[in-house]
């Protein structure tokens, strides 16, 4: 919105000068009321809606002929509850779209990204991934019974140990992690396979496993 939008006879320039005067006010406001956003997109994107609908009441008081510099903590505080509130710029927020801040602070609910990997353990979302196209249900069913029974024949530090490099850790981070060398870190790494691939009698007990 421009100066020229309103009836006021004071120069645009004036107009914006004087509301520059007092935004760093109402950016430090808006800083302090949305705080507890994690995203900070989302918290950026808040305390843009904000500025932008003080200047819109700036523009608006200006033309009744009040001077809004004389209470911009007013303006900052009323503007803050009307973006937390669902009120934006170019309108309202929908209440029921599932990606508007409002509708997940009104029904409580979270909106997160997928995980970039999923884990050998579970995740939130492993249930809503189930539909695995590529393996036999049969590979599966035998899978999710054979790994959890692996894992209880080796030590609490080894499960630890599994699960992240089974995640995509790195050897170096793991050694620093559990306090092994990166050396050693990757033979548990072969040793594992190797008791794995027993377990699993996809090989003979005397008989290294050789990757392919």
């Amino acid at each position: 919105m421009t100066a020229s939008a309103s009836p006021t006879s004071t120069p645009a320039g004036d107009l914006h000068a004087a509301f520059c005067s007092v935004l760093p006010r109402i950016v430090l406001h808006g800083q302090v009321v949305f705080r507890g956003v994690k995203c900070s997109n989302q918290k950026e994107e808040a305390i843009a809606e904000m500025i932008g609908l003080c200047w819109l009441w700036f523009l608006r008081l200006a033309a009744q002929g009040r001077d809004a510099t004389e209470f911009p903590s007013a303006l900052a505080t009323f503007a803050a509850r009307a973006v937390k509130a669902g009120r934006r710029l170019c309108g309202i927020e929908r209440s029921k779209d599932v990606l508007s801040p409002l509708a997940r602070a009104r029904h409580r609910f979270a909106v997160t990204s997928l995980p970039a990997r999923s884990s050998l353990f579970g995740n939130a979302f492993d249930e809503a991934l189930r539909d695995n196209t590529r393996t036999p249900p049969d590979e599966q069913a035998a899978f999710r019974a054979d790994w959890p029974a692996w894992l209880a024949t080796r030590s609490a530090r080894d499960r630890r140990l599994i699960a992240d490099l089974a995640l995509g850790e790195r050897t170096l981070d793991a050694a620093r992690k559990y306090g092994l060398s990166a050396a050693r870190v990757s033979q548990l790494r072969r040793e594992f396979m190797d008791d794995w691939l027993l377990f699993c009698g996809e090989r003979e007990p005397d008989r290294p496993w050789e990757p392919a």
